[in-house]
């Protein structure tokens, strides 16, 4: 059994590395309002946090991350470039849905993170380089994905406004996803929620539930999808192997879905990057459909490192790019970001195992 302290230790010395990196130490509360979470992704979080009712600041939720609480002080005072990191405990509920088995603590545990906000082409490289120099000793192994690249490929489906929103939107729940590519992929005759005097309930507004209908109806409409496209989509979804060669299988796939070109492209240049600071990317394996199920607001390249022969485990580090997250946060004004994580619980179990 790893002690708490031999943990925090470990916590420290990665903190320390970030520090090294340039990042300023930050410390967000672990009790934080709910109304931002709520906000950002509606009543799931409910199932994944852990919330409650204060009486005088109202619903709270104890801390679930450490990003959207960076994002909203970087965006409220922050210059750019900025560098930020932190270590502090995190909480959430077990996932029902997750099908590796839960690992013990799971629910609290101490995390250790870097958050980079810059118009550097390289930020990207710059995050993904700074983590594998840090658990190199690990010898832990690396994915990366692009949620770009998914984002724009449905950006470019030959499909209403209306139905790729909804796409968009549930990109990251792949089993709410397939089931409306099945309704957008058969005729359907337009959909029209009855109106009576019966009272709003719930915890939306009138004007909110209004708008979500008018979507609904709106999405309902419109020629079906054709199969080609969708059969496309999930030749995308599918793209795995070492990266180089993944890059070049989403050349080829570009050619059919003109839309993913310049995500491919941004692909590359990283890979390049990341090979200038001395990481070989075939080492590095790529997985389109990384991130769709646990990284929800990042909107860009995505990452992790895992332990081989560890499937009960989670993640030792992960992380990724969240432009959309610091728009939404910032109300407007928006910046580049991109960052991660480190569990050092679980870099402290490699380092006492024995060898």
């Amino acid at each position: 059994m790893i002690t708490r302290t031999v943990k925090a230790q470990v916590g420290r010395r990665i903190l320390d590395a970030f520090v090294a990196a340039g990042a300023v130490e930050v410390a967000p509360d672990i009790l934080l309002p709910a109304d931002t979470l709520l906000d950002l992704y509606g009543e799931d979080i409910r199932a994944r946090a852990y919330l409650t009712t204060d009486p005088i600041r109202g619903e709270v939720v104890l801390r679930p991350d450490f990003t959207v609480p960076v994002v909203q002080m970087h965006m409220a005072q922050g210059a750019e470039p900025a560098r930020y990191c932190y270590l502090g405990e995190i909480f959430r509920k077990q996932d029902h849905g997750d099908t590796r088995p839960p690992h013990p603590r799971d629910n609290e545990y101490l995390q250790a993170g870097f958050e980079l906000f810059s118009r550097d082409p390289e930020a990207d490289a710059e995050v993904f380089a700074l983590f594998h120099g840090i658990l190199a000793p690990c010898r832990l192994s690396a994915t990366m994905g692009d949620m770009d690249l998914l984002l724009d490929a449905v950006a470019g489906l030959p499909l209403s406004d209306s139905r790729r929103a909804l796409l968009a939107h549930h990109i990251w729940r792949p089993r709410r996803f397939e089931r409306l590519l099945d309704r957008f992929s058969t005729p359907e005759r337009p959909r029209h929620f009855a109106v009576n005097s019966a009272p709003w309930t719930g915890l939306r507004s009138e004007s909110e539930m209004e708008a979500r209908i008018a979507r609904l109806e709106a999405a309902a409409e419109g020629p079906p999808l054709p199969a080609i496209w969708r059969e496309r989509l999930h030749r995308l979804f599918a793209v795995a192997g070492p990266a180089p060669v993944a890059c070049d299988e989403l050349r080829i796939l570009a050619d059919h879905i003109p839309a993913i070109a310049e995500a491919v492209d941004r692909l590359a240049a990283r890979l390049d990057a990341i090979a200038a600071r001395g990481i070989d990317p075939g080492t590095i394996r790529f997985d389109a459909s990384h991130g769709r199920r646990t990284m929800e607001y990042y909107d860009g390249m995505t990452f992790s490192f895992t332990a081989e022969g560890r499937p009960d485990w989670p993640p030792v580090a992960s992380g990724g790019r969240y432009d959309a997250l610091t728009r939404v946060l910032g109300q407007g004004e928006a910046i580049p970001a991109v960052g991660g994580i480190i569990r050092p619980g679980l870099v402290a179990e490699l380092e006492c195992a024995p060898c």
